[in-house]
Order: C-alpha cells, then sequence, then structure tokens
C-alpha cells in the first residue's frame, strides 16, 4: 500500500471507484464531495486532461477563484485505487473554519478496512515536506469514522464550530509532526 501521484496507470480502478461514490446515496455531504461531479464515462475519454489539470492544481495553476493550491495523492494497494487524498498548501478564511489542509476519502467498497487511518498517516509526512508541520483537519460532527481516523494519527481536538442551519458541526483537530 502507498501513496502516488495521480496516473493513467490507476485509471480502470479510478473509474470503478467514481462509479461507486455515485452508486451510493446522495446525501449533503455526497453533493459537496469534489468526485460525485465527474462523470465516468466522460473521464475515461479525457483522462490524461484530468490528471494533467490535478498536477497543475498542486503548482497553484488554472484555479477557481478562492481555491489555495493543493497536491493530490491516492492511495493505491495492488495497483487498485482505493481513496485520494488532497494536502491544501495554505489555509484560506474558510478553509481555517472548513476543509483544514487535508482532505480525505476512500472508495466505498474499501470502508471500514484500516485504510484511511493509513492514508492519513502516509499523508503527514507529504504535508510536512511542503512546510506544513502543523496540520489542520476537519471532519463533519456526524462522521464518526473520520473523527477516530484523525484521533488515531495524534489528532488533538481544538473546537467545533456552527456552520448554520441545516449544516452539520465541523470538528476541527490539529496534528503537530
Amino acid at each position: 500500500m502507498k501513496l502516488v501521484v495521480p496516473s493513467p496507470l490507476y485509471k480502470k480502478s479510478f473509474l470503478e471507484a467514481l462509479r461507486e461514490y455515485q452508486r451510493e446515496e446522495i446525501s449533503e455531504r455526497d453533493i459537496r464531495h469534489d468526485l460525485v461531479p465527474l462523470y465516468p464515462n466522460v473521464l475515461a475519454k479525457s483522462f490524461e486532461t484530468y490528471i494533467k489539470q490535478i498536477v497543475d492544481a498542486s503548482k497553484g495553476k488554472y484555479l477557481p477563484k478562492g481555491f489555495v493550491a493543493h497536491t493530490t495523492y491516492w492511495l493505491v494497494d495492488c495497483n487498485e485505487f482505493i481513496g485520494r487524498v488532497d494536502i491544501r498548501h495554505t489555509l484560506t478564511d474558510k478553509l481555517l473554519r472548513e476543509g483544514g489542509h487535508i482532505g480525505y476519502d476512500i472508495r466505498s467498497s474499501k470502508r471500514k478496512m484500516g485504510y484511511g487511518k493509513k492514508l492519513l498517516a502516509l499523508a503527514l509526512p507529504k504535508a510536512k515536506a511542503l512546510g506544513i508541520t502543523k496540520a489542520l483537519i476537519t471532519c463533519d460532527e456526524s462522521n464518526i469514522g473520520s473523527k477516530k481516523i484523525i484521533e488515531a494519527n495524534g489528532g488533538v481536538f481544538e473546537n467545533s464550530v456552527d456552520m448554520g442551519e441545516g449544516c452539520p458541526r465541523k470538528l476541527r483537530y490539529w496534528i503537530q509532526r
């Protein structure tokens, strides 16, 4: 199991994972999920362009207004895409409230198998290499799995933030390395 830079080598399993994400029951949390708007059939035809966009984002190129440079890694096991992690190089006021430095997810069929804990453990040295010695990670108050992953990796709870009516509270943790 390792973190890799996104690559066409993992196209087939990435697209399978994307289909899994989209078969899940759509909840408010999933609607905001970065992968939900991607369409596997369209992406299959322009996968190399998608990979280039990921690489450009790590260099701060062509980002939408309000976005920060962020490096994406994929967790693979036996050449199968398991999940991904985004490491945001800096924080905006919005990211300080929700999102933080590190965001991650595991494909549906691989959850509750310890991959999330391993993914975050592998991402922390990558964040440190980017100069992030104290990383902010947030999760929905109701996301018990993510809360356990963060705490298992040394996350120290700072506070919870009210995100407004109809939105789940965000738990904010810091991990220092």
